[in-house]
């Protein structure tokens, strides 16, 4: 899928929930989800979304929860995020989306009915001039709501749902959270439209790295979607600054018999400070698992190959 040349880095306007939002002025075209990811699935909907705003001369508007429902009625089936609240309403900015109401999801708000959801929410709060919903759209409690019972109650609204997008499959953020968590990050590139990423802050490590020629950045991330344990050709920038090549270890460091799972970066080609600075990693290829080596002669050696082997994926055409 191409991304439309008119989409805008511009930020959306974010409205606290449903009664936030302004009571005059056109209405949105409106689509409901969560958008997790904001991968190829979602940019397919989300440029049919911006193409109905623009052609009726209102914003694109979507509307989604904070927490996701399953959070509040479902938590031990909850799945890690692939991107959290910020960098996901960015990525809807960069689609084209002008505006993202962010409904606080609570057990009381999940009694209502859809007919409620339908009367209230869309009725009287958004006041949408048109619909475009995914091809496994549903709504309210128990999921009862459908495409029959909005149109039922307003049947004035237009609506499109839009068929899934496929890439050898159809195009999920369930599919991508599987990907990333077996370590194939170029499949999960491919569906996400761009490498899966990280931020972290660069924190005190045991300084190991520099001592055997490598020094790495020791990231402390709050991200709940990580890959599994090994060595990755990764892009790296610190501070906003540019991209860089990296590789970076993920796991426990067995050859020094270390606890506690890790992420280090070693920029290539860099050196510098960066001690509490943030970093973002991009994934871009899975290099090896996580070893043991007989001695820190053993690990150089191998090290210096990661590096090349990273530098050749790193030059690879996306």
């Amino acid at each position: 899928m191409s991304v439309s040349p008119e989409s805008t880095d511009r930020a959306p306007a974010v409205f606290a929930g449903s009664a936030a939002y302004p009571t005059s002025g056109p209405g949105p075209v409106v689509s409901i989800g969560n958008f997790d990811g904001v991968h190829l699935g979602h940019r397919w909907l989300l440029d049919k979304v911006v193409d109905r705003a623009r052609a009726l001369g209102v914003p694109s508007c979507i509307y989604t929860f904070d927490p996701p429902p399953r959070v509040v009625l479902a938590p031990s089936l909850v799945r890690p995020r692939i991107v959290a609240w910020p960098e996901r309403v960015r990525l809807l900015g960069e689609a084209g989306i002008d505006q993202v109401v962010v409904e606080r999801f609570t057990r009381a708000f999940a009694q209502h009915p859809p007919s409620w959801f339908v009367d209230e929410i869309l009725g009287r709060r958004l006041r949408p001039s048109a619909m475009v919903v995914g091809y496994d759209f549903r709504f309210g409690r128990a999921r009862a709501g459908d495409l029959a019972l909005i149109r039922s109650r307003l049947p004035d609204l237009p609506i499109e749902q839009v068929d899934a997008h496929d890439v050898d499959g159809v195009v999920s953020s369930s599919r991508i959270r599987d990907l990333v968590a077996a370590g194939d990050m170029r499949t999960a590139r491919r569906l996400l439209g761009r490498p899966h990423r990280i931020h972290g802050t660069v924190v005190p490590g045991d300084k190991r790295g520099r001592t055997i020629g490598f020094p790495t950045a020791n990231l402390e991330s709050a991200a709940e979607l990580v890959p599994p344990a090994g060595v990755y050709a990764v892009r790296a920038r610190v501070d906003g600054g540019p991209w860089r090549d990296a590789v970076a270890n993920l796991g426990v460091r067995p050859t020094f018999d270390k606890d506690g799972f890790s992420i280090e970066v070693h920029v290539l080609d860099f050196r510098g400070d960066i001690y509490g600075a943030q970093v973002e990693v991009e994934f871009l290829a899975r290099l090896r698992s996580e070893q043991r080596f007989a001695d820190i002669l053993a690990l150089q050696a191998q090290i210096r190959r990661d590096i090349e082997h990273a530098r050749a994926c790193l030059t690879e055409p996306a």
